[in-house]
């Protein structure tokens, strides 16, 4: 019958998190803070069985899979050019959070180092669902996000590791040379574990292309490695990592299409309930926690008193050292996205999105039972989780706003896509020429007007003024239109029962897939519009769109070609060679572009009001 208990109570915990995560999105408030004040609230209500987070249903069955996912959507080339930062916050300052955390806990409780070191390494690491939860969720600049991310991806190997030599040392003496060879061991054996299960997985999805296997075969992945590394004592952490951003970076090459996206929103799906129920079960731990620290023999000031520092010291250390490691160890270059280098608010928000999380608590469990004070301890290490993710990530948004530290621009990003797609076709084309066929279909103009078409729709999200129905977005709204009709009539011969039911279902698929890629050009079209007219200058990124001034624009510019023709325009662009406005590529007659080819003047911006990006003929590039 327990059996049974277990299973209704995990459903009813799902359930919760769906719920709490819902109402919150709704509502505008963080997830992880509702959900952590949720389950503390519902901890003390009669019925709610007591929920100890045993460490090894966190450290195997939570943290591979959550490592992952988070793994495989990150940016090997972003991890590689912020790999300075990142080995300095996950390393140094996990090192230096656990012996300063340490001393204050000597100093406070009077317990032996080994065991002081040993809570200090428990609360080093900032957590990786609760940091980028929070930061992605306000919108900081890619680059904090990605330090984030990569920080919080390798810092519990060296805390994990941290902690088990502090583990040892309480029960004898420990060598400066085996803490040296432990990490030495953990690190290296946990890439090599790591690049061993990104090879195996990469030489199977060469040979079996089929989605189902590889989605399988993606949830074995996690657990395989961080168990096979464990075994030979190496870092399983680091072996998830690695096989996750070498699999994530190589997807393009290794994996079909289908499987590409039935991976994502797989993994997208299961990181999603697991990060949710990890702040649920946070909470759930407070009423135990706080209960068996009434039977310590420590006063309540005192284990008030450590909580409080304990709380303080890893924030305050942590502001100290990403200054010290920004001005005294490493210059940052210029930001890709802006071309400028980061300023010191910058740093401020690093150093305030600390957030520590399940991991932290899970790591708390793993100290001794008969360690003097081991129930106080274990409140220091809720106290940090909750205190950290209430505080911080409460102030986080205000201080970002504070500070002025922006979101990514929906318009560059627009831009760099346009871009993208541009000299994506550009090569495309050039593949298309060295074909050699017969084409009495005309299927050759047919490719190319599709290739045009998405390259339109692309300009179309920058150039359309807001609340004016572009032609890509009068296309959605038409298309969406008929596909309703279409889906509906559908179900009716489905139900009629005269059409196998593997057709019907392979055609209702392929109107979602169609359904959803218009929903998405919506929903970004919307956010340029809300940015378009708030948009910084990106500045200049080559020689030609440096070269040439800003020439005067009409009021109310025209494509006087298009008045020539007869047709009209979507939008306009200036030459600022000559001045001539002509009508953009995301219009039907594109004579900017046919300007371009008879005049070979390289460099045209946009003359629509408010908008001040550039395009050049020459690079294919946009500033």
């Amino acid at each position: 019958m327990w059996r049974v208990d277990i299973a209704l109570f995990l459903v009813a915990l799902a359930a919760a998190v769906l719920a709490v995560t819902a109402l919150a999105e709704k509502s505008g408030l963080p997830a992880p803070l509702v959900l952590i004040a949720g389950g503390a609230a519902a901890s003390y209500v009669p019925g709610v069985p007591d929920i100890h987070l045993e460490p090894e249903v966190v450290l195997i069955g939570l943290l591979p899979p959550l490592l992952y996912a988070t793994a495989i959507q990150s940016s090997l080339v972003d991890f590689n050019a912020n790999r300075r930062p990142i080995l300095l916050l996950s390393v140094g300052l996990v090192v230096a959070t656990t012996f300063g955390i340490g001393a204050i806990v000597h100093a406070i409780l009077g317990t032996d180092w080994a065991v002081s070191l040993a809570i200090g390494a428990v609360v080093a690491p900032p957590d990786a669902v609760a940091a980028t939860a929070v930061a992605r969720n306000i919108g900081l600049p890619r680059r904090i996000v990605t330090i984030l991310e990569g920080e919080s991806l390798l810092n519990d190997a060296t805390a994990l590791v941290s902690l088990r030599t502090a583990i040892a040392a309480i029960g004898g003496g420990v060598e400066l040379w085996h803490v040296g060879l432990d990490f030495v061991r953990a690190a290296g054996g946990g890439v090599i574990v790591g690049v061993v299960a990104y090879l195996l997985v990469g030489w199977l999805r060469k040979q079996i292309t089929e989605p189902v296997f590889d989605t399988g075969l993606s949830f074995v992945v996690p657990f395989a490695a961080y168990l096979a590394a464990e075994k030979v004592e190496a870092s399983g952490v680091i072996a998830v990592v690695v096989a996750g951003l070498l699999l994530g970076h190589r997807a393009p090459v290794l994996q079909t299409a289908q499987s590409r996206i039935a991976e994502r929103m797989n993994w997208r799906t299961i990181a999603y309930v697991l990060e949710n129920a990890v702040f649920l079960l946070i909470g759930l731990q407070a009423q135990w926690l706080i209960a068996d620290v009434g039977d310590s023999s420590l006063s309540w000031g005192r284990i008030v008193g450590v909580c409080v520092a304990t709380l303080v010291g890893v924030i305050a250390i942590r502001m100290v050292w990403v200054f010290v490691a920004r001005y005294l160890l490493i210059r940052p270059g210029p930001d890709p996205d802006s071309g400028e280098e980061p300023p010191w608010t910058y740093t401020v928000i690093l150093g305030w999105a600390g957030m520590r999380g399940v991991v932290t608590l899970a790591a708390a469990y793993l100290i001794p039972e008969d360690t003097p004070h081991r129930e106080t301890l274990l409140l220091v290490a809720f106290t940090v989780v909750a205190g950290t993710i209430f505080v911080q990530g409460l102030s986080l948004p205000a201080a970002a706003r504070v500070l002025n530290v922006p979101a990514p621009d929906p318009v560059a990003d627009a831009l760099a896509r346009a871009t993208l797609l541009q000299q994506a076709s550009k090569a495309g084309f050039k593949a298309l020429k060295k074909q050699e066929y017969d084409d009495p279909h005309g299927v050759t103009a047919l490719v190319k007007q599709r290739v045009e078409q998405r390259n339109f729709a692309a300009w179309e999200r920058l150039g359309t003024k807001p609340g004016e129905e572009a032609p890509s977005e009068l296309y959605n709204r038409i298309r969406c239109s008929m596909i309703e009709a279409e889906r509906a009539r559908v179900l009716e011969i489905r139900d009629s029962g005269t059409v196998p039911s593997d057709v019907v279902s392979e055609v209702l698929a392929m109107l979602d897939v169609e359904e959803s890629m218009l929903e998405v050009a919506s929903d970004t079209r919307q956010e340029i519009n809300e940015a378009i007219r708030r948009r910084p200058p990106v500045g200049d990124i080559c020689p030609d769109l440096e070269k040439y001034p800003v020439v005067e624009t009409a009021e109310e510019p025209v494509c006087q070609a298009c008045l020539d023709e007869g047709t009209r325009w979507v939008s306009l662009r200036q030459c600022l060679v000559c001045g001539n406005v002509a009508c953009c590529d995301s219009s039907p007659r594109r004579h900017a572009t046919l300007h371009f080819h008879e005049t070979a003047h390289p460099v045209m911006e946009s003359a629509e009001p408010g908008e001040d990006w550039r395009w050049c003929f020459l690079h294919h590039l946009t500033a």
